[in-house]
This record gives structure tokens, sequence and C-alpha cells, in this order.
């Protein structure tokens, strides 16, 4: 059977204090096991302004131990499509298969955004009105990738229509997303079907024209159910303003309880000025802002996926500081290793991928270094994986705390993990350290459908001096 990702209802609690309660989450994705699942990872891009972006082994293996288990392979509608002067490219078609298996042998699922690049004489009014069968046309592109991947069990779904736009059509954005997208959704999913019906549907909103926008966010609202199943709904957020990433979160929120879908963050993070990487000033604003979001991210168990995993080959010229990208790495290349660590640092904490039983809530407290996790454990339904990026993030190594039941260490300079306390009828060789991909690994919780709160904190564990009293 193949891996089905089940849709999770979203409901979060709003408390006086703080947009998103550190209470029991609703979002993430469930398995053909039942295991809660965290998806996390980047957008891989086929091409940037200067031709094609292949990757290799090595870099999968840097996604992976930079904390992903998704990535997001964004497709180029002119190569897949026959759209004007467009031809079908099987060449391309070998070129995402191969990142697709690249990413499947690395531990990675895959997700396929449809953007409309290089696609000539594309116009998204006339998608919408499909004069001249405009929609099928663009279905047609869709075929190849359902065709190919309809028994993959590692490609979770497809982005649909990737930041669908209004330009200068006469309509209201409500209007534009009721009469013209959401029924474009509709067909799109119908045509899908026959191909696969345990794959997952991706939904975004209208992305607004510019000088327009929400709480300074450029994504117009939902305000309509779609009609079919297996729907994800994956808005984008690149908001550099502290006061309204939480609103947006919360408007959010409130949108996938109206598609009754979760939510996956299809993209995130403001882009990366050129400026920034020579100015710590600069630097520290980003920090502020990348963490605040990163933490209402989690505090709402959704899962993100951070574009872009590339180099500086090319830059944007958009924003009013001068030239920007959304690459994580600096190299003046397309497949980067130089990275702006003041954004892969946050990108890259520590958080539960694959759980299994019931993910209650968790985060990441970036001041102290330290994760903290409550779960319901259900050992029936497999393996567990903990993301915690030591070499990054504990270089003076860690110390995991499983309830009153074990704690373990691991040493920077040591292979193994080391056992400080274990409790009666425990197994601490359950719990195994993957150091190639910087994970931890339970094989079964110490207890059974029980409550466990698991913690992670910097540095080696040392039993109490019973001579040391707190506050003397």
């Amino acid at each position: 059977m193949s891996h089905r990702i089940c849709k999770v209802l979203v409901l979060v609690t709003i408390w006086l204090l703080s947009p998103f309660s550190f209470a029991d989450i609703k979002h993430g994705l469930r398995d053909n096991d039942g295991r809660h699942m965290i998806p996390r990872g980047y957008v891989i891009n086929t091409n940037d302004h200067a031709g094609a972006v292949d990757f290799n082994p090595e870099d999968y293996l840097r996604m992976v131990r930079m904390g992903a288990n998704v990535q997001v392979i964004r497709l180029e509608m002119g190569k897949l499509s026959e759209l004007g002067d467009n031809t079908f490219e099987p060449e391309y078609l070998a070129r995402v298969k191969r990142a697709t298996k690249l990413g499947r042998e690395a531990g990675i699922k895959t997700v396929f955004k449809m953007t409309v690049y290089g696609a000539t004489d594309f116009s998204w009014e006339e998608l919408y009105l499909n004069k001249s069968n405009e929609q099928e046309t663009y279905i047609n592109a869709w075929k190849h990738i359902w065709e190919a991947f309809k028994d993959d069990d590692y490609v979770i779904g497809y982005d649909l229509v990737n930041e669908p736009r209004k330009k200068d059509m006469d309509i209201s954005y409500d209007q534009l997303t009721r009469r013209y997208l959401i029924p474009l959704y509709e067909k799109i999913i119908d045509a899908a079907i026959p191909y696969s019906d345990n794959k997952q549907f991706l939904i975004q909103t209208i992305f607004m024209n510019k000088g327009d926008a929400i709480n300074k966010n450029q994504y117009a609202e939902i305000t309509k159910r779609i009609d079919r199943k297996n729907i994800i709904f994956a808005p984008h957020i690149y908001q550099e303003h502290l006061d309204y990433i939480a609103p947006t979160m919360e408007r959010f929120d409130k949108e996938s309880q109206l598609l009754g879908a979760p939510i996956l963050i299809g993209e995130w993070g403001f882009p990366t000025l050129v400026t920034t990487d020579n100015s710590v000033k600069e630097q520290l604003n980003y920090i502020e802002f990348y963490i605040k979001t990163a933490e209402i991210f989690d505090e709402m168990g959704v899962g993100s996926i951070k574009a872009w995993f590339l180099g500086n080959r090319s830059y944007q010229n958009f924003l009013p500081g001068g030239p920007s990208t959304w690459a994580i790495f600096s190299d003046e290349q397309a497949i980067g290793t130089v990275e702006r660590k003041y954004i892969t640092d946050i990108i890259a904490r520590p958080y539960p991928q694959l759980i299994a039983g019931d993910i209650k809530n968790f985060k990441f407290h970036f001041a102290t270094r330290t994760l903290d996790l409550n779960i319901t454990s259900d050992n029936a339904k497999g393996v567990s994986r903990i993301f915690v990026g030591a070499d990054r993030h504990y270089p003076d190594g860690f110390t995991v705390y499983i309830g009153d039941d074990l704690i373990m260490s691991k040493s920077p300079i040591k292979a193994g993990l080391d056992v400080h306390h274990s409790t009666k009828n425990t197994q601490p060789s359950k719990v195994v350290w993957d150091k190639d991909r910087q994970q931890l690994i339970i094989l079964s919780w110490p207890k059974n459908n029980a409550q466990i709160n698991i913690k992670i904190k910097p540095g080696i564990y040392k039993e109490p001096d019973p001579a040391v009293k707190i506050g003397k």
C-alpha cells in the first residue's frame, strides 16, 4: 500500500497573551502507518535565471542534515506543455525523475509545484476564462507528472497552481477566487484522481497585485470551501514585520478550518538583500523575524518549506534595498555550500520529524537551545525520528530526557549515546543516534499509549551535586 498522507483537522487555542498557545497541535500530516509527520524542507529549483540546476547525492544528504524530510520541486510549465511555442521536453522530465529518486534515496519525500515559468503566451485571464481550452493545456502539462509518479510512494502530492494572479482583470479577489480559481482547482483535481486517488492536492490563494496586501502579506483570502478530498492548504508567507506574523498565521488558520485541511507553508522567508551578508545589524534583524516566524510555525505544528536551496548565480531587483535573493547559500554559483547561517541555523532547528503516536505540542527554545516535545506514544505505528542537528546546535554535546524513564547523552567526541539513567524494563538500545542524518531514532518508546515528555538540552548530563543548593 502506498504511503498515504492523511489530513488532520485544524484547531488551535488562542490565549490572550500569545497568538498561539503551547497546546495540542492539529496540523501536520499522517503517513499510512498513522505516524504524525511534520514536513519540513526546501524548494528545489530545476533552473535559475542563468540556466539548468541539477543536484547530486551529496546535496541531498546536506538537505537531510539541514532538517529536510520533504522537497518541493518547482516545475517549469514551459518544458511540460504545448502552450504557444512550447513543446514537451522528455529530457526535462528525466531530470525531474532523477531529483525525485535522489530525494527518495536520502529519505526525502517529494511535492511537485507547477509554475508558469518559460510558458510562452501564457495569460492568467485566459487560463481562468478558458475560451480556447487553456485549462486543458495546463492539465496536460500536469499529466506528464501524474503518469510518471502515480505509483511512487515517496511523492506526497501536487501544488496545483503556484501564486495565481489577478493582473488587469476587473474583478475583486474574492469573486476571482469563487468564480474562477476554485472551479479550476476542482477541475484539475478531477483530472488527477484517475492516475492516483491517494495523492494530496496543495491549494494556494491569489497572489495580490503590487500595492495590495492583507497585514502586509500579498496573498488574498479564501472564503469558499473546495468540494474535493485530499486537500492541503499551502499558503506562502514572506513577512519581515514582526507585528504582522502572528495575525497572518491566525488568518491562515481560519482559512484552513474552512477548507478542512491542514496547513503546509508552501514557501516562507523574506528575501535577503545582498548588503545583509556584510552587515551584522541587518543579520540581527533577519534573525529576529525569522525566529519569530519559526516559533509560531512550531507552536501551530505546521510544516514549512523554505525557498531556495540555491547559491547566488543570479539576483532579483524588486526591493527598494537593492538586489536580493531567496537563496540560502551565498556562493556565486547555482549549487552553493556557503551557508547564510543567520538564516540556516533557524531553518535547520531541531524538531520531531515523524512520531509513532500523536504530537501534542513542541517548541525549540532558541535562547536555551532546548527542544521540548510532548507526545502520546503508539509503538504499533513503528519507528520515530527527531531531527537534532547536533553538529550545528550542540557542538558541546546534548542530553535527551525521555519522560522519567531514560536519560542519555551524546558527547561530541564519542560515536554513540551514553546512558545515565534507565528505569526497569526500559531498553536504551531502542534509542539510536544517526550521525550522518543528525537524527535521533526511537525504535520504540519506553511506555506505550502513554503521555511522554521529551527534552533535548545542550551539554553532557552530570549528576546533581547534593552540596549545591539553588539560590546559594
